[in-house]
């Protein structure tokens, strides 16, 4: 068994990308710069946004939050967004999702810019991976397809389960992982909630993306051996034996599942960090497609 090791691939990946960025600023350029819009005070939003702005240190990009209290208009939150999107100073940008109550998700998220769009939500761009043209994928999938194009894991051909059918995760990585291509060319099934007997999908599988937010879900009963098993999830479960009172866990039984994998990522440590650093990587390529059309 080998581990899918996300933490040491990103990286791997940001590293790349902070010497592109010195490339480019040591040739006149400005450095790339992403913009995040956090409204209220969730817990769990907060941390990933302050992670986002290390990542762009990290890398050496500009970056800034906007911080809006929870009872911000939507009116307000959208005359931000077009303003920003006027702003030929800035490449990507993001809004942390979820969202008070009182605010359309779907309808923020279409009013950014698809050319800003680093998330990959935006119909525009989930109609082009959809059609298998070049575009904004969202951060996660990406991250995945990364994971397994660095470790040459072969999909061509393979039967891949998805455990899962988000607009995030699950139907995106479905489609990327059927289109042509190393990662790719795999015959795909989605499962979900309302699948029967799933347990016979994911003992067929020769690679199961879970995705379906239950801790710990997929069980070594569920999965062959020699499976590739990527664990999307996290869930902090109580733990008294912790300092913090709790511990990480994913929808997988990694302590059971993992001895008959050939390949698995561990949580934390797998998905997570790719997540990240590919949304670094859509920035910059957010500036290279502004700087391209403005030469």
């Amino acid at each position: 068994m080998i581990l899918l090791d996300g933490k040491k691939t990103s990286e791997a990946i940001k590293k790349e990308i902070a010497l592109e960025v010195e490339q480019l600023v040591a040739n006149g350029s400005r450095r790339p710069k992403l913009v995040a819009i956090l409204v209220g005070d969730d817990g769990a939003s907060r941390t990933y946004v302050n992670n986002k702005e290390k990542a762009c240190q990290d890398v050496g990009f500009d970056s800034a939050v906007i911080r809006y209290p929870g009872d911000t208009s939507e009116e307000e939150l959208l005359a931000k967004i077009d303003e920003i999107n006027g702003d030929p100073g800035v490449d990507g940008l993001i809004v942390q999702l979820p969202l008070p109550p009182h605010i359309d998700e779907a309808k923020v998220i279409h009013n950014i810019s698809p050319s800003k769009d680093v998330d990959g939500f935006h119909s525009q761009n989930v109609g082009k991976l959809m059609l298998g043209e070049e575009t904004f994928v969202s951060a996660t999938p990406y991250g995945i397809m990364a994971l397994l194009e660095h470790y040459n894991i072969d999909t061509k051909g393979k039967h891949c389960v998805v455990l899962g059918r988000s607009n995030i995760v699950g139907r995106p990585i479905s489609n990327l992982l059927s289109l042509k291509g190393n990662p790719g060319d795999c015959t795909v099934t989605i499962c979900h909630s309302k699948t029967r007997n799933i347990e016979q999908h994911t003992r067929m599988a020769d690679i199961i993306i879970a995705a379906i937010g239950i801790p710990q879900f997929l069980k070594e009963d569920m999965v062959k051996e020699g499976a590739v098993v990527v664990d999307v999830g996290i869930t902090r479960v109580p733990d008294a034996t912790r300092a913090k009172g709790y511990r990480l866990v994913g929808d997988v039984d990694f302590e059971h599942v993992a001895p008959k994998c050939s390949y698995i990522t561990p949580v934390p440590g797998g998905v997570g960090p790719m997540t990240i650093t590919m949304l670094m990587r859509n920035t910059i390529e957010c500036f290279l497609n502004r700087e391209n059309k403005k030469a």
